[in-house]
């Protein structure tokens, strides 16, 4: 009797499992007449093999056959960018599979995304030339494969998840000030707040006590000078350590429209 695996036949054609990976992060702006601004930055490969050799692209490839999607995910981050498990925490952004995205293959890729304090450098490696951060919002149109179509998507659901203050705050050190979370909403959403309105309708979020039912607390921090301003700060906030069992409406910070 052979002992050899059996083989399988099937009338549907293979195809391939790729993941993609959105990691957003704000930044200072390196700009004279911005100083002090953060932007929305993305880590950008630059892909050093066919199809696209040379084209900007997320960092992603293939799942192994025997692997998990999660496991992938962080390997070829890792694999292309040295940014490690450790560095971020990656959730699924949602799948991508239109015929010819990819002129390999029939492919159907998993996006994840990533978005908060991420203060390494990338370093390319595996089949990638290059890795950079870079504005969000002044890439070129012709990313490869679909990766403008993932880009954009995820821009567009880190812009509904920082509605939440407790997200807003994954961004900032664990002791901010009330200018810093402002400029945090500024570099997602792409817009300039009037300051004495945002200070209003934040502290109307803000306790004084670790049992108040707010997502965020005024915190004793004499002389804690504000990053943005190099001015010291008289609001000083952190999170509720209860803020992850408040329901989302309470710690929402709508765009003012």
């Amino acid at each position: 009797m052979s002992t050899s695996e059996p083989t399988y036949q099937s009338k549907h054609p293979p195809f391939a499992v790729t993941v993609d990976l959105v990691v957003l992060a704000l930044r200072p702006v390196e700009s004279a007449d911005r100083a002090g601004r953060l932007g929305l930055d993305v880590v950008l490969i630059e892909r050093g093999e066919a199809p696209h050799l040379g084209a900007l692209a997320l960092p992603g490839g293939f799942v192994h056959v025997d692997e998990d999607l999660e496991a992938a995910a962080y390997r070829e981050l890792e694999e292309e960018t040295g940014l490690r498990p450790s560095d971020v925490r990656l959730a699924q952004l949602g799948a991508y599979g239109s015929p010819g995205r990819d002129p390999r293959m029939r492919t159907v890729s998993v996006a994840w995304l990533a978005f908060g304090r991420v203060d390494r450098t990338p370093h390319a490696g595996s089949d990638a030339r290059a890795a950079h951060w870079l504005p969000a919002d002044r890439l070129p149109a012709d990313l490869a494969f679909d990766h403008a179509k993932i880009l954009h998507d995820a821009v567009a659901q880190a812009r509904t998840q920082v509605q939440d203050v407790r997200v807003a705050a994954s961004f900032l050190p664990p002791v901010f000030t009330l200018s810093q979370l402002r400029r945090v909403y500024e570099a997602v959403w792409g817009l300039e707040l009037d300051a004495p309105n945002f200070q209003r309708r934040i502290l109307a979020l803000t306790g004084g006590a670790a049992g108040d039912q707010r997502p965020l607390l005024r915190t004793e921090a004499d002389g804690i000078v504000d990053t943005t301003t190099s001015r010291r700060s008289k609001h000083v906030l952190k999170l509720n350590p209860r803020a992850h069992d408040l329901p989302t409406q309470s710690c929402r910070f709508d765009l003012p429209r």
